[in-house]
Formats: C-alpha cells, sequence, structure tokens
C-alpha cells in the first residue's frame, strides 16, 4: 500500500505516495519498507537505515537519512503496532494451488494440508497434523501426530518433529498504550528450519516480528522448549527440556542448555559454550568454550565452589 494510506490509518500526517511492501528493522529495512526508532540504544542505527519511511520522535529527526521519510509521531512502538496489522497475512488462504507431495510420502488420514504448500519425497506426516498454507517440507522429513506449522514456515530435509509441536505460532509482542491497554504487534514473519533437526514433542518455536527465526543444521531440541520470535540457533545446538529463549536471542554454533535454563531478549552466546540446568543468562557471553551455572549466571567451577561454602556455613 501507499505511504499516505499507512499515516493516513496512523493518524499521521504525509503526502508521499510511494509503494511500502512491509516493515522491518532499521538496519534490515530496504527503500521500499518502513521501520522505527523508539529506544536511545539503536539510535547508532538510524544514520545507515535505507528505509523508505521511519517512524521516529521529534527528538531524533535531525538524524534520519535524506533518503528516508520521517514520519514523526510521540509512540512510534505504539505506531508499529496499529501498521503491523495493515500487513498482516491471512489466516486461511481461499485461491490457490492445492498442496504438492514429492513420491513416497504416506500422509495418513485427518491431514489438513494447506493452498500452495509442497512436502518433499519420502516423507511421513501422521495424522491430526496441520500444515498451513505456504509451507514448504524437504525430504525424508517425519512429522508426528498433531504437530501444527502455520503458514510460510520451512522444514528443511531429514527432520524429525514430534508430536504436540507448534511451529510457527505469533510471537509474544504488544505495544502499551498511555493508558495501560496493549495492542498487538502482529508477527509477520516465519520460521525457517535447516536439515537434520530433531523437535521433541510439545514444544513450541515463534514466528518472527519480521524476517525469520532460524533453526540452522543438526539442532536437537528436547520436549517442552520455547524459542522465541526472531532467535537464530546456530548449528548443532542442544536444548534440553524446559529450556526458554527469550526474543531475538542469538546461539552460535554447538551452544548447549541444560534443563530449564534460560536467557534475556537481545543477547548472544558464543560458539561451544555450556549452560548448566537451571542457569539464568541475562547478559551476552563473548567467550567461547566456557561453562556456566546460576544466577545470576557465573562459570561452572566458581559456582560448585560457592554450593560447597554455602553447604558449610548451614552446618
Amino acid at each position: 500500500m501507499t505511504l499516505n494510506q499507512i499515516t493516513e490509518s496512523l493518524d499521521i500526517k504525509c503526502e508521499s505516495n510511494i509503494e511500502i511492501s512491509g516493515l522491518n528493522t532499521l538496519l534490515d529495512a530496504n527503500n521500499s519498507e518502513l521501520t522505527f526508532l523508539e529506544n536511545k540504544k539503536y539510535i547508532k542505527d538510524l544514520e545507515n537505515t535505507k528505509a523508505a519511511a521511519i517512524l521516529v520522535k521529534e527528538d531524533f529527526v535531525k538524524m534520519v537519512p535524506k533518503n528516508t521519510i520521517a514520519l514523526v509521531c510521540d509512540e512510534p512502538y505504539l505506531k508499529l503496532a496499529y501498521a503491523s496489522k495493515l500487513f498482516a497475512s491471512k489466516i486461511i488462504e481461499e485461491d490457490g494451488l492445492e498442496c504438492k507431495v514429492g513420491e513416497n510420502t504416506t500422509i495418513m488420514e485427518n491431514v489438513s494440508l494447506g493452498k500452495n504448500s509442497k512436502i518433499g519425497s519420502n516423507c511421513t506426516i501422521l495424522s491430526g497434523a496441520f500444515i498451513g498454507d505456504n509451507v514448504k517440507i524437504g525430504n525424508n522429513t517425519i512429522i508426528y501426530p498433531n504437530v501444527t506449522i502455520y503458514r510460510d514456515c520451512i522444514i528443511g530435509d531429514d527432520c524429525i518433529i514430534h508430536a504436540g509441536t507448534v511451529i510457527g505460532s505469533d510471537g509474544f509482542g504488544f505495544a502499551n498504550t498511555k493508558d495501560g491497554k496493549y495492542i498487538k504487534i502482529y508477527q509477520n514473519g516465519n520460521v525457517v528450519i535447516g536439515d537434520d533437526v530433531e523437535i521433541g514433542a510439545n514444544s513450541s518455536i515463534d514466528r518472527a516480528v519480521f524476517q525469520s527465526t532460524v533453526i540452522s543444521n543438526g539442532v536437537r531440541i528436547d520436549n517442552l522448549v520455547h524459542i522465541a520470535h526472531n532467535c537464530k540457533l546456530g548449528a548443532g545446538c542442544i536444548l534440553t527440556g524446559q529450556v526458554g529463549l527469550s526474543g531475538s536471542t542469538i546461539l552460535h554454533e554447538y551452544v548447549i542448555m541444560g534443563g530449564q535454563s534460560a536467557t534475556a531478549g537481545h543477547l548472544e552466546i558464543a560458539p561451544f559454550t555450556t549452560i548448566a540446568a537451571r542457569g539464568g543468562v541475562t547478559k551476552t557471553i563473548d567467550e567461547p568454550k566456557k561453562q556456566w551455572a546460576g544466577f545470576p549466571l557465573m562459570q561452572h567451577r566458581p559456582w560448585l565452589k560457592l554450593q560447597g561454602k554455602i553447604a558449610k556455613l548451614l552446618k
């Protein structure tokens, strides 16, 4: 839609009728997309944005690049939430091609197949699975009963997804009005899962706000794991039972997280890091090949010594 159509719905004055194709982050937006800046933390990214237009406070207008249209407003994040609804996909596609199914693929009864979807060869889709619109599933993949794969998600080759898991549900994103009301931020991205990935039962991987939540090749995910929107897992990561990743967490390759460990959002964990069970990661970990434990998080060996001293004090 055109920019002036968008701004009219947001109660912002703008006469430009350039075409806007979608929403994106400051750094990833192209010259046909709309972006926003709410937090001073990301002010350094403003001068490098290539977005067509930006929702921005008056204080930051002078820093907006010349080729980007500044849409001045008091609450850019809230305006983004309202704009996200304008670009939300249909829940169900009424038109389109029937799902294409490859050779030697077995699909049991009571499986729902969406429009414009594609399933590769030698796959097995068990009863009760829901495959949404525009979904792509590679070869030799097994989908167990009652797995739900929302629209636009991509599953690679040689994957196993166990019963009850949900791929591509909405991430937990809301903006507040001044009187405290929560306004939904529509999650218009998807989930991309690589090859040779196994996901345990009753896990949930949320779709991205923009772009993709990414699970790379060779990842192993246990039962009851939650991966929030826009997370990225590098190759070979292992997440055991009840691990929780907050939004935009990046795990580099071969990170191992023990049961009930978790991360805060917008942080990175270095390659070959191990987080012990119930460890709470609140800051980025830069050093690779280290073991961490506890909350607040500390290196594993000092944490063991600390527990020993505490035990002696109790005696």
